[in-house]
């Protein structure tokens, strides 16, 4: 994945020393994003995640999305229910056993560090640069996902706009003289076979 300036400079730490706010770093004569990015993905990513599960089953709403199939075109969904279960799925997967116990009792329970230490049997040292490397990780898995990521969180909730503008056909002009009617349909010609 090629990562550019225009979306690592807004998620970037502008006291970050590595970076220096601009979020790129030359790693392997290829532009990489910086750890402050990384964990700012994250961050984003596991605050929509807690509002999505704060809301509720009662709140849900089902929603009509554009699927792009060749027989059905559009489907309903649950986006926040679908999102927390993507998120949960897709953490799992990515961290290792270790990893995940920490992760679950510190950003899904949400302890307080001194007892996620005395639980786990760790250091306060070792546990944050453990949480600093979890965040760093999973905020690279949620935004490189193929094919649709977790991040930007509005691509996942609403389409990417790129995708649907090449999906859709643009309307045929009416002929010269031609008015519609009220409720009249334009019939669509179908595509000529080669």
């Amino acid at each position: 994945m090629n990562w550019n300036r225009s979306e690592t400079l807004g998620l970037a730490n502008p006291r970050c020393t590595q970076c220096r706010g601009t979020g790129l770093l030359l790693a392997r004569h290829a532009m990489a994003p910086c750890l402050c990015v990384l964990r700012a993905i994250f961050r984003r990513c596991v605050s929509r995640f807690r509002l999505s599960v704060a809301r509720g089953a009662s709140y849900t709403r089902t929603s009509l999305e554009y699927t792009g199939g060749r027989d059905y075109r559009f489907s309903w969904g649950r986006k926040d229910e679908e999102y927390a279960a993507d998120f949960l799925l897709v953490s799992k997967r990515a961290l290792n056993t270790n990893e995940y116990r920490i992760f679950s009792a510190y950003h899904l329970l949400g302890a307080e560090w001194r007892l996620c230490c005395r639980r786990l049997q760790i250091q306060r040292g070792v546990f944050f640069h453990e949480v600093y490397r979890i965040e760093a990780k999973l905020g690279r898995v949620f935004r490189e996902l193929q094919p649709y990521g977790l991040y930007p969180i509005e691509e996942y909730f609403h389409g990417s706009t790129r995708e649907m503008d090449r999906r859709i056909r643009p309307c045929e002009p009416l002929a010269p003289g031609r008015r519609l009617k009220p409720h009249q349909v334009i019939p669509i010609p179908a595509p000529k076979a080669a």
